[in-house]
């Protein structure tokens, strides 16, 4: 036969082991939560910083987008002028480049003078109108006989932005009729 408090004191130290197993297992718990707090707290702190940044990038882009649009017309003005440059140069020995007295092309003035009456008459129409259509049908005459006139501009880039604007849009808004109109103003003065 066994001794009763023989057979006591094995299950007291296996009770006081039991609870040494699960007073590791809690403690272990405990740090890994803890460890799991922080490793959230930071990686919340990394998300939140990387938010900010993203907004600054983005409050950048419009910037970026003009110097870059600035840096192609700096390039092809550039361009413009090294190409008549050399033409001059090729067409010309030097000792007559000086002499030589430069005529004015003056179907040029009354081709750009036709262009601002028609973008004149669009304004007009703009102002009676709200029919989309037909004020990107007249936007994409006048910008072919940009073409067909001067043999290229600029801002027939501009114009073909503006018809996008257009195709876009769902109705001819007093907003938009005033961007059109502004738009207008800014090709007069370029061409």
């Amino acid at each position: 036969m066994s001794d009763p408090q023989n057979e006591n004191v094995k299950i007291i130290k296996k009770i006081e082991e039991l609870s040494q197993i699960l007073q590791k297992f809690g403690l272990d718990i405990i740090t890994q939560f803890g460890k799991s707090a922080y490793n959230l707290r930071i990686l919340t702190d990394k998300i939140d910083k990387l938010d900010k940044t993203t907004l600054d990038i983005k409050a950048l882009l419009p910037k970026l987008n003009n110097i870059i649009d600035n840096q192609n017309i700096l390039e092809s003005e550039i361009d413009l002028l090294k190409s008549l440059i050399q033409r001059a140069n090729i067409s010309l020995p030097q000792n007559e480049l000086q002499n030589e007295n430069i005529e004015r092309d003056k179907s040029i003035t009354k081709n750009k003078q036709i262009i601002k009456d028609q973008f004149t008459e669009l304004i007009d129409e703009i102002n009676k109108t709200d029919d989309i259509q037909l004020i990107k049908k007249q936007l994409e005459k006048i910008k072919e006989n940009i073409f067909e006139l001067t043999g290229g501009h600029k801002i027939t880039y501009e114009i073909s932005q503006v018809i996008t604007k257009l195709n876009n849009a769902s109705s001819l808004s007093e907003s938009l009729k005033n961007y059109v109109k502004e738009k207008i103003g800014f090709f007069i003065n370029k061409l």
